[in-house]
């Protein structure tokens, strides 16, 4: 066979198979077949075949799982893990916090309010989630936390601090301790920190602990000095050198809770709570009654009504995200006075704390159908304490009696910072034991270390509020 022959031959192969894969694809775009010669249709079968094996659609991407839980949430946006490597100073506070596992467990039940809005609104500044920790380091996620320096609330400002960033302090309210005016707040600090750094995160969380000035002059002595100046080559003081390492340690703890002894219960990942408007004053005690929230709850997510009254403050209050509805509509039909008690509100003095609150007199009007069971059960305290305190000999009571809810005897100018045993005879019985509070203790956490009640540690230190302060001393009667 001629070479010319043999080229027409293959030219005119290679054309059939042409017209063939031509066919194929248009049958495929027009999604119907058309009058096909049947030599050419034999083959069509095959080449469609072929291409149908390894098919790509670009709409085919695996859509990413939606966390149930907020912890996993967290992990998938901490930013601060990379180029890390093997560092002492990380390893010793990992070290603690496996060695402590009640304190991140704890933290971590207080935090379940409010982890998953702080969580978002990290999110929407595309900010790294390990700071959605950094409550923990602070305050343990007590918004009631108070430090010797005068910070309080989830993110521990101190009050100059708080007013720069709008966070108003009057005897009734404390921007410090509103929970979603506080991290706003906190957020703009950090950000502002993190671009006066150059986008260094460690050294905005230093700044955030020891303010910009001192990060910044010991910066400018390395850079005198020839030195590097990131942050762990940096002079700071000795809580600040700990500081960024113990918030990631932490984050490391919280990426394997496990692999260190840890129990995380799960945080379901949806909002706790919602916000709802309100256009008057109101009394928590009445809005919990309305909405059947429980009152101390209602207080954990609104903690900056230090009178537990909607005065000075924002003209909203955050709920339970499962009683918002109900609220919404019971506000809608209620008279203004429904939701005021008639009882004067307890006086306030500008710079007082809630322990010192917890010290000034409480009384109660005796009512037809009263009897002492069910006063101490209502005020939650103790029917030998009502007696003592108001000399009562018996248990019989007049409609108009005053009694008094706390003892009166013992009077403090100051801040109440040291407790008094009550003097029960049951007490008397008990060695006494006094405890001296830490940063971040609450009185669960108290009562929880000594393996008591709650209503009995409260009834031992009458004069201490929710809120506690490092040094405090309180009594604890340890069971035999």
């Amino acid at each position: 066979m001629s070479s010319s022959i043999r080229k027409a031959i293959n030219s005119d192969a290679l054309t059939r198979l042409a017209q063939a894969i031509a066919v194929a694809v248009s049958a495929t775009l027009a999604g119907c077949s058309s009058h096909v010669p049947q030599t050419e249709a034999t083959h069509t079968p095959n080449i469609a075949a072929r291409a149908k094996q390894k098919p790509i659609w670009l709409s085919e991407k695996p859509t990413p799982q939606v966390p149930q839980d907020v912890w996993e949430r967290m992990r998938q946006g901490f930013q601060l893990q990379d180029s890390l490597g093997v560092n002492p100073r990380i390893e010793q506070q990992r070290l603690w916090f496996a060695s402590n596992p009640s304190f991140l467990e704890n933290a971590g039940e207080r935090g379940s309010l409010y982890i998953h809005y702080i969580v978002e609104r990290l999110e929407e500044r595309n900010m790294p989630l390990e700071l959605a920790l950094l409550p923990v380091i602070e305050s343990a996620y007590n918004p009631m936390a108070y430090s010797r320096a005068n910070a309080v609330g989830l993110w521990q400002f101190i009050p100059s601090t708080g007013r720069y960033f709008n966070l108003r302090q009057t005897r009734f309210y404390d921007g410090r301790r509103d929970i979603t005016a506080s991290t706003t707040a906190a957020m703009d600090y950090l950000t502002r920190l993190h671009d006066m750094f150059n986008g260094d995160w460690l050294l905005a969380l230093a700044a955030y602990n020891a303010g910009e000035g001192t990060v910044s002059r010991a910066i400018e002595r390395n850079e005198k000095l020839g030195l590097p100046t990131d942050y762990w080559n940096l002079p700071l003081p000795a809580e600040t050198q700990a500081y960024v390492p113990k918030l990631l340690a932490l984050s490391q703890v919280v990426l394997a809770p496990e692999a260190y002894g840890v129990n995380l219960n799960p945080i379901a990942n949806e909002p706790y709570f919602q916000v709802v408007e309100i256009n008057q004053r109101m009394d928590l005690s009445k809005v919990a009654a309305v909405a059947n929230i429980d009152e101390d709850e209602l207080f954990q997510l609104n903690p900056a009504f230090k009178q537990r009254t909607t005065i000075d403050g924002p003209q909203h209050l955050l709920v339970p995200t499962s009683k918002a509805q109900l609220l919404t509509a019971s506000l809608s039909t209620m008279r203004p006075e429904e939701l005021i008690s008639k009882k004067p509100l307890k006086p306030v003095f500008e710079g007082s704390d809630d322990s010192e609150l917890a010290s000034l007199k409480r009384a109660y009007r005796v009512k037809r159908g009263d009897n002492l069971g069910t006063i101490a059960k209502a005020n939650k305290v103790d029917i030998k304490d009502l007696q003592r305190w108001n000399k009562l000999t018996g248990k019989n009571l007049k409609v108009g009696q005053t009694l008094v809810m706390q003892d009166t005897t013992k009077r403090s100018s100051g801040r109440v910072n040291t407790v008094v045993a009550a003097n029960s005879k049951a007490d008397k019985q008990k060695p006494q034991t006094k405890y001296k509070v830490k940063q971040g203790d609450s009185l669960y956490m108290v009562a929880k270390r000594f393996n008591v009640e709650m209503q009995h540690l409260k009834r031992w230190n009458p004069r201490v509020g929710q809120a506690l302060k490092p040094g405090q001393m309180l009594t604890v009667a340890s069971p035999r």
